[in-house]
């Protein structure tokens, strides 16, 4: 994709499946990337693989200070910030059972970790002319999801934190946008199924128009495309990368007058 040869980004949780995708995804294109993760074997392992245009930097997004070391590492390793991924968060979520130290850790990082890398480069993306954010939301933004309450409402904070972000970045020439993936694989399902993918799909398939849950390098892809040059006059939107999930509604994909004459 043009536009992202040379630049630099950081990517938010990029040591694991999607996030490891979306850091692949910018390597091949020729971008150097950082990755900010807690997870030291999986980013370094990442790393080590793509080499010496990509640097792990361990980073807990509840922490100011390491935020702040993350970007000195990526602006003195590679010469300035023009792009920031969000992805990174926490699927701390027992409903009504949670604790308000588990509302608090989750909004901590899933939303305000976010924040605070975004004011750590601002001023390294100016320096640059400008840059691009895409923030992780999820279609569990959109919708009631059984038993789930704060992975959902940290992630609908998240669609409207982007909109006010590109309103007040715009002068700045920084765009910001968000992705809102559907069922993809990722490091959840893979614990959650001991890695049987078409389990999975068997599981989460109906609840989308392509009857299949999504690849990690389906949104990454959509991801390198808010950044690049074809995006150039796309801010303050969402991008649902969910395989039909957002637009197929409670009847899914199934007629369902024919059943009353069953």
């Amino acid at each position: 994709m043009d536009g992202l040869k040379s630049k630099v980004s950081i990517v938010t949780g990029g040591a694991t499946l999607i996030g490891a995708a979306v850091v692949r995804a910018f390597q091949r294109e020729g971008a150097k990337v950082v990755i900010a993760d807690v997870n030291e074997p999986g980013g370094q392992a990442v790393a080590k693989e793509l080499g010496k245009d990509v640097l792990f930097v361990k980073t807990d997004l509840a922490d100011d200070a390491q935020i702040a070391t993350c970007v000195e590492r990526a602006v003195s390793t590679f010469g300035g910030v023009d792009f920031l991924v969000n992805l990174a968060c926490v699927y701390i979520d027992d409903a009504l059972n949670s604790t308000r130290k588990d509302w608090l850790d989750s909004y901590n990082v899933n939303v305000v970790g976010g924040v605070m890398m975004l004011k750590a480069v601002r001023s390294h993306m100016i320096k640059r002319g400008g840059g691009a954010v895409v923030n992780f939301g999820s279609i569990s933004a959109k919708v009631a999801q059984t038993g789930r309450w704060l992975y959902p409402v940290t992630k609908a904070a998240i669609l409207q934190l982007t909109r006010n972000e590109a309103m007040d970045l715009a002068g700045d020439k920084i765009r910001v946008n968000s992705v809102s993936p559907g069922w993809t694989w990722c490091r959840l399902m893979d614990d959650l199924t001991h890695g049987d993918k078409a389990k999975t799909n068997r599981v989460g398939g109906p609840f989308h128009l392509l009857g299949r849950v999504g690849e990690p390098e389906e949104v990454a892809q959509a991801v390198l495309f808010l950044c690049s040059s074809h995006a150039s006059f796309i801010t303050g939107t969402d991008l649902a990368v969910d395989g039909g999930y957002s637009a197929m509604g409670p009847e899914m994909a199934a007629p369902a007058i024919p059943k009353l004459m069953e």
